[in-house]
């Protein structure tokens, strides 16, 4: 069954290396925590907060060499109580995971996206 993961994560500064490291690092932990392999994904969508323009996160999957999953990058919407500087990841993937098993990934500030998920929540940054 194809399943959607959930990721976010947070960059201090507007800086292209960071929004990779940072995308790198969401990445291999939503496909660990999952074990989800690259291809077993479908697709990747990422998006940017309003205040992020350094690079395209997507380029992340590319420096993992996932260099066949198809990805996009799209911005957030800029409601006045957004996150600040984040990333976030719907990855589109074949899994045997139920729906309550999948295991969501949110790191550093972007914790507080997804509180409501407890335990669920990688409590990581």
């Amino acid at each position: 069954m194809i399943r959607g993961f959930r990721g976010a994560t947070t960059v201090e500064h507007d800086s292209a290396e960071e929004i990779l490291e940072c995308t790198e690092e969401l990445l291999l932990e939503m496909s660990r925590s999952n074990a989800i392999d690259p291809d077993d994904m479908a697709s990747i969508c990422f998006t940017l907060s309003p205040d992020l323009h350094a690079t395209f996160p997507a380029e992340g999957a590319r420096r993992l060499g996932w260099q066949y999953v198809p990805v996009i990058c799209m911005r957030e919407l800029d409601v006045p109580h957004g996150l600040e500087k984040t990333v976030r990841v719907l990855m589109l993937a074949e899994t045997a995971l139920t729906q309550r098993e999948v295991q969501h990934v949110y790191l550093r500030r972007a914790v507080t996206l997804r509180e409501d998920l407890g335990s669920d929540v990688s409590p990581r940054g």
